[in-house]
């Protein structure tokens, strides 16, 4: 017999994959209109597609999903689209981490997991083109579960009118669920996306959610499925005003830079980086946030 909770999770994993279908869509579909300046000559990008698997302790099967790369293209120097739907037992490791950082009781005696999500990250061509990331996700243990999620711009080269609009969109979404929400998610991702060892922000915000538990699932699902809704319309405009716009070596230069801060970032405190590795993930999917090129000062 299918439990209701059955029911939510194939949904929830359903939407994920659908949400994934979009974007790549629309990632290739700018691919293939009309570019110009320096990376008018290069191909088409195409998203390359491959399997991931998870694999337990004990060598069975543990899920996986899609890993979507597209690399050298016009607009996208590097982007990844994943989705992915796991189970499995909890190392120690991790049932402390998530027994400290979410209270939940009973994790030692019962360590099973589930969970679900999309996850995005895009470097650009053009430094005048901000990288971007975005994911939604659901997890489940038998003493909780909840829903996590946000999208969060990350320009080298600032533009006060694009942070405006994509944080916009982000508001639009947010206000239909209630107008408290947008300034509590914004707050939450500056204060995430934040590089204590750097003393600044690792771009220009978002928003982030974690830990989303109302009580009422289907609530929290139409919260994070707009969370997801938001991104296209926050992200692709600025592609389409910004791919063509001339830029200079010292352009590209402090586009280098940038990457550098959010490689420092991703691999010293993001929690999904930590979580996927820490659970025995396929690693390639795990990091494929990291940009192609990067440099230090």
């Amino acid at each position: 017999m299918t439990s209701d909770l059955d029911v939510e999770k194939a949904r929830a994993a359903a939407w994920f994959r659908a949400l994934r279908d979009e974007i790549v869509a629309a990632f290739e579909a700018l691919e293939v209109q009309q570019v110009e300046g320096p990376t008018a000559r290069l191909a088409a990008g195409r998203f390359d597609v491959s399997e991931t698997k998870r694999t337990s302790d004990d060598g069975s099967d543990a899920g996986g999903g899609l890993m979507s790369v597209m690399r050298g293209g016009r607009v996208f120097e590097k982007v990844g689209v994943n989705v992915s739907t796991v189970f499995g037992t909890l190392g120690e490791r991790a049932q402390s981490a998530m027994a400290a950082r979410k209270g939940i009781p009973g994790m030692k005696e019962d360590p099973r997991f589930w969970a679900s999500g999309i996850s995005l990250v895009a470097h650009m061509q053009n430094p005048h083109v901000p990288a971007v990331h975005m994911n939604t996700r659901m997890f489940w243990t038998p003493h909780a579960w909840w829903f996590g999620g946000g999208s969060d711009l990350n320009p080298c080269i600032e533009y006060a009118d694009d942070t405006a609009h994509f944080h916009g969109q982000q508001k639009v979404h947010l206000d239909q669920h209630g107008e408290a929400y947008y300034p509590r998610l914004k707050a939450w991702a500056d204060e995430y996306f934040f590089v204590p060892h750097r003393h600044r922000a690792r771009g220009v915000g978002g928003i982030f959610m974690d830990d989303q538990c109302s009580g009422d699932w289907e609530v929290d699902f139409a919260l994070t499925q707009d969370i997801g809704r938001a991104f296209l319309p926050a992200y692709v405009p600025l592609v389409e005003k910004r791919r063509d716009t001339p830029w200079s070596e010292a352009d590209k230069d402090t586009q280098l830079v940038h990457r550098g801060l959010y490689a420092e970032y991703n691999l010293v405190y993001d929690r999904g980086t930590k979580f996927g590795l820490e659970t025995g993930h396929d690693a390639n999917a795990v990091l494929m946030s990291l940009p192609p090129l990067a440099k230090w000062i």
